[in-house]
């Protein structure tokens, strides 16, 4: 008898969580989506493509890398940061995109905002630390 109260006690509050988890839910969601603006522009930093063939998104910084998709001319697409990497016509930078971890190459993107460099975004404790920043000087 105890164990059959014990386990509707336990799928009481199991369904009672559920249900709170979920108002809670679609309260935030609702919240989220009226204060936010209308979403045909991404957040800065974006860049749009200025490539009128197309845009090769690559699986890393480099025309040796793979092609995963193309993006076409005048697409908008949110920027992470950016590197110094293989030259492409006289531009050595190329943009991490915003939500993946596939590479643009940044002469061929019209950018909006400051793009930071990705050391400066996403500091190592090899290179950021006070020990380092002495040893670089």
């Amino acid at each position: 008898m105890a164990a059959t109260t014990a386990r509707r006690v336990r799928i009481a509050a199991t369904a009672s969580a559920v249900l709170l988890g979920g108002s809670l839910l679609g309260a935030s969601t609702a919240q989220a989506s009226s204060s936010a603006e209308p979403s045909a522009w991404p957040q800065k930093p974006y860049g749009i493509v200025t490539a009128k063939s197309g845009l090769n998104v690559r699986q890393y910084p480099s025309t040796d890398s793979s092609v995963k998709y193309v993006l076409p001319y005048h697409a908008k697409r949110g920027l992470d940061c950016k590197i110094r990497a293989q030259i492409i016509n006289g531009n050595p930078y190329w943009y991490k995109l915003r939500d993946s971890n596939y590479w643009i190459s940044a002469r061929y993107v019209h950018n909006v905002g400051h793009v930071k460099l990705c050391k400066d975004r996403y500091p190592s404790s090899l290179t950021d630390s006070p020990k380092a920043r002495e040893a670089m000087g």
